[in-house]
């Protein structure tokens, strides 16, 4: 009896340190009471903050609007981090169906011709054959049961990655979209000033003409003119600079999914 006894116990001791890794438990987190976006606190009294909302509702402004449509739909590290998604999902059922049984079938069917000899006539004989088979291994390890598991990791993996992408590029957008209004609104300030101070030196050599004014005024006009005609060139180089893609951009899609 003794010996049956130790003979199970080594049987079970071997099986539990066979296995292909420990079973997942979650880890014990203590979350706060009250978190931003919990549906179990009281509405706040005070607007949603932006984080908690999409990004349509976010930016209002419809030019805004379209040029983000237009980013998502033909920037392509959206498009490689979709197709990315797509593979994981198809890598993600490939590894999952080796828990199943395997079932081959095939068919064949031979026909033969035979001529007349002598009494016996010619005659033609067909013969037909299936074949059905099926396969299963045991996962008696947990060797597939732990693929899946991380074939499902690697889904959930790529799928916080696409959201990262299109989040970056939802926000390079905007940054950009709004720092370009920025800029265009004071280029278009700047050349009012450049309009207004032109006009003021005209009127200051009028004066300086009819002896109201001095040449040291006139010189103080010109050179609030030359002042704000400098600054419309650096606008305007701003402004084309900013038309280009973002740095940070590509430096983030490539750390995300590691383009070289």
């Amino acid at each position: 009896m003794k010996t049956r006894l130790i003979i199970a116990w080594l049987t079970a001791s071997l099986l539990t340190g066979c296995r292909v890794g420990p079973n997942y438990r979650r880890p014990i987190v203590k979350p706060p009471d009250v978190f931003r976006g919990g549906a179990d606190r009281t509405p706040p009294a005070e607007p949603a903050s932006p984080g908690d909302q999409k990004w349509p509702e976010v930016f209002r402004d419809q030019q805004l609007q379209e040029l983000v449509r237009t980013a998502l739909r033909q920037n392509y590290d959206a498009r490689i981090a979709a197709s990315r998604i797509l593979q994981a999902q198809a890598q993600l059922r490939i590894t999952r169906a080796d828990q199943f049984p395997s079932v081959n079938a095939g068919a064949n069917i031979t026909s033969q011709r035979n001529p007349q000899t002598g009494p016996i006539p010619r005659f033609e004989t067909t013969r037909g054959q299936v074949n059905l088979s099926a396969s299963w291994e045991l996962d008696f390890w947990g060797r597939y049961r732990r693929a899946t598991e991380a074939a499902r990791a690697e889904l959930l993996a790529t799928e916080w990655a696409r959201q990262a992408v299109i989040s970056t590029l939802v926000a390079n957008v905007a940054s950009g979209y709004f720092q370009l209004r920025e800029l265009d609104l004071e280029l278009e300030i700047s050349k009012r000033t450049l309009a207004s101070r032109r006009e003021s030196l005209k009127l200051t050599k009028t004066l300086e003409q009819r002896g109201i004014n001095s040449l040291l005024d006139v010189r103080q006009a010109e050179q609030l003119v030359y002042t704000a005609s400098a600054q419309i060139p650096d606008l305007e180089r701003r402004i084309g600079s900013r038309k280009t893609p973002s740095a940070s951009f590509w430096a983030t899609t490539r750390a995300i999914f590691r383009v070289d």
